[in-house]
């Protein structure tokens, strides 16, 4: 009889998991199955089995019991159901009672189960998806009429380059084909593919000039994170963004060139192709060079290194391209890698862990920083403890701080910063002269010789012309300046009189207005009552015109209270000739050239890209002086310094307001040039490389 429990217990389940609505409805009606009803007279006569038989019917209960509920539940997860299922609790009293009356067994009360509810609507998920791909072939459209409506910069034909025209002084081909159509725009000419020619590239306007640019990278690097590219910190390709991809709504034509010579007569611009690797043999195959005319030529090409005549220069890397960026990086890995060799000896070992950098400007600081954080966060958890100790970082400058453009409590921080992490920190000391392994300079006060080894050696002490922009300065007597090109206040190269040639960026410099040479002119234009004397209202309006006409003595300028007290020598309420001559020389003693920083070059593509639109819009000639003048000058303001040092930074605004501190100011270096990026790409990178050395750290692969 057991038997037969046994296998109605299991056909029970059986069916309970394959039937369907119908067999549970039928079933809960009666439940139990007959067998069990029939076999009562057998299990009244044994306690023992009686208590068996029990268990066994009250498990096939709820089993069965449990086994609809899951079913309904299964289909009305979402909904309340109004029917419920009542059962009894008789069967739980009878496991306790050692005589069981199987005959009295009281029947779950279940009611008529309700039918199954109806399956979710998929309306809901099939509007999402229909919506979803509404969205993404719409964005599929709009990017492939973007592309499909950019300008192709296809020639006609092949012969049109056959066909080029010679001339100019050296009788070369003159690619006339590049701006040779039917709209006689001005023909634009941009040397350069830094920070002033990219800003002067995003604020023209199209269709206004025919814009060529001519540069030896298809790129452009953000310069102020490079740096950070040194040890992995940010890789290279999220510095770099094409050049062509920044002028394609421009319209503009993109030559891999380098400009050597400028025909300021014939206004031809001599370009030379980059040497190329052919095809047999690897051999370097000779270009030939023509020219490029322009009706208008910004001058942007950069500068390079200043070697202050330092023999031995060679030894040292410089840290002005990506490609310096990651030959540093290799190096620094290489020094770690031979360091940890058994066969190394310890005098070779602190020689190859000893990293110099001459210069304690912005760039050689914030090397110096990245440098430690590699090693202290990166190297030491790959290699073994012993090499830490002989890690030595140390900066020579020849002045009294670092960061000596910088407001002295800023230099002092850093300073205090670099003491705690074990920077060597040498200031007024002179390089003399540097070795192959070993750097020798001179303590200024002293005139003490010393010597430091070195197995990685930066160089980052200051800018100077590259042989193209020295070529120029040569070729124009007005230039006399030895280490940029010299332009008037409205960016026009000085020499050049019809205002077609402009030079922005680290190459140019502007000259500084001689106030003194033009004391009488200021002085008759400001006496308007002729007395011989300047009252305090005549002389406001002098210096407000001074500072119109020559922005960069607006800082100078500021608080004509305070200079007419200063000056007003006899105290009786007006300056005299003599009075005005002495404030305006000790205004000219103050002046200074503008830094050679990113933020100048970016500022000067700016002002020029809208002055090139205005004179664009009054239908001007190329070369109209007059028009130009009539605009007004560059005036630069300054937003702020910054500099990382290390998980800190450092920020100096001017007059007097900095901010220095820890991950705080880290957060704001980081946003400011987060913000300062060209593209939505290089953003996106600049996030991820940021993010990647949070989570996993610097990547230390030699590649």
């Amino acid at each position: 009889m057991i038997s037969i429990l046994k296998k109605n217990i299991k056909n029970v389940k059986y069916k309970s998991y394959l039937t369907g609505s119908s067999f549970l409805s039928n079933s809960l009606s009666n439940p139990i199955p007959n067998s069990i009803s029939n076999s009562s007279s057998f299990i009244s006569t044994s306690s023992s089995s009686s208590l068996l038989l029990s268990k066994q019917a009250t498990q096939i209960k709820q089993s069965y019991k449990w086994n609809s509920i899951k079913y309904f539940q299964r289909y009305n997860s979402s909904t309340t159901t109004s029917d419920k299922i009542n059962t009894t609790a008789s069967d739980k009293n009878n496991t306790t009672s050692d005589n069981l009356d199987t005959s009295s067994t009281t029947k779950e009360k279940i009611s008529s189960p309700p039918s199954p509810p109806p399956k979710k609507s998929k309306w809901g998920r099939i509007f999402l998806l229909t919506s979803s791909m509404g969205i993404a072939t719409i964005l599929f459209i709009k990017l492939d009429q973007k592309y499909s409506n950019s300008p192709q910069q296809e020639f006609n034909d092949g012969s049109s380059l056959l066909s080029l025209k010679t001339g100019g002084p050296k009788m070369l081909k003159i690619a006339s084909h590049l701006n040779d159509d039917e709209n006689k725009k001005p023909k634009l000419v941009i040397l350069g593919s830094g920070w002033g020619a990219i800003s002067l590239i995003k604020e023209l306007e199209k269709d206004k000039y025919h814009v060529t640019v001519i540069s030896p990278q298809n790129y452009f690097l953000f310069t102020p994170l490079l740096p950070s590219a040194t040890v992995g910190t940010l890789e290279s390709r999220s510095l770099m963004e094409p050049i062509r991809s920044i002028i394609k709504d421009l319209d503009a034509h993109f030559l891999e060139a380098a400009a050597t010579a400028v025909c300021f007569n014939d206004k031809l611009v001599e370009v030379a192709p980059l040497t190329s690797n052919s095809n047999n043999g690897g051999e370097e195959k000779e270009m030939k060079s023509f020219y490029v005319p322009y009706d208008k030529l910004v001058i942007a090409v950069g500068s390079q290194s200043i070697t202050h005549g330092i023999e031995g220069i060679q030894y040292c890397h410089s840290l002005k391209t990506i490609n310096d960026a990651r030959t540093i990086r290799k190096k620094i890995m290489d020094n770690f890698e031979l360091a940890s060799l058994p066969t190394t000896t310890l005098e070779e070992r602190k020689q190859l862990l000893s990293f110099v950098v001459c210069g304690g400007g912005p760039t050689g600081v914030e090397f110096a920083a990245e440098l430690y954080d590699f090693l202290t966060e990166d190297l030491v958890s790959y290699f073994p403890a012993a090499l830490r100790k002989e890690v030595q970082v140390s900066i020579i400058q020849s002045s009294d701080h670092i960061l000596n453009t910088y407001d002295k409590r800023i230099s002092d921080f850093a300073e205090k910063k670099f003491e705690r992490d074990n920077i060597n920190v040498i200031t007024n000391a002179r390089v003399q002269k540097i070795e192959k392994d070993h750097v020798l300079y001179k303590m200024k006060n002293t005139n003490e010789e010393k010597e430091l080894k070195y197995g990685l050696c930066l160089w980052s002490t200051g800018i100077s012309m590259i042989p193209f922009a020295e070529k120029i300065s040569s070729e124009l007597p007005e230039q006399k300046n030895k280490r940029a090109l010299i332009t008037d206040n409205r960016l026009r190269l000085k020499g050049i009189k019809d205002s077609s040639v402009y030079a922005i960026g680290d190459c140019s410099t502007i000259e500084n207005p001689k106030l003194v040479e033009g004391l009488m002119k200021f002085f008759m234009d400001a006496d308007l009552n002729n007395d011989g004397a300047l009252a305090y209202d005549e002389f406001s309006k002098l210096v407000k015109k001074i500072s119109k006409s020559y922005p960069i003595t607006s800082n100078h300028l500021r608080k004509a209270n305070d200079l007419f007290e200063e000056f007003d020598k006899d105290k009786s309420g007006t300056l005299e000739l003599n009075e005005l001559r002495d404030m305006l020389e000790n205004i000219d003693k103050k002046l200074t050239s503008l830094p050679a920083t990113a933020q100048v070059a970016h500022q000067q593509g700016k002002y020029l890209g809208k002055k090139f639109n205005q004179l664009a819009l009054a239908k001007s000639t190329p070369s109209n002086p007059d028009l130009d003048d009539k605009l007004d000058p560059f005036n630069y303001a300054h937003l702020g310094s910054l500099a990382y040092i290390g998980n800190a930074a450092v920020a100096d605004f001017g007059m007097g307001y900095t901010w220095m501190g820890g991950w705080s100011a880290v957060y704001l270096w980081r946003s400011i040039y987060f913000s300062e990026q060209v593209s939505f790409r290089t953003r996106a990178l600049i996030f991820s490389d940021w993010t990647k050395r949070f989570v996993f750290g610097r990547d230390i692969s030699k590649f």
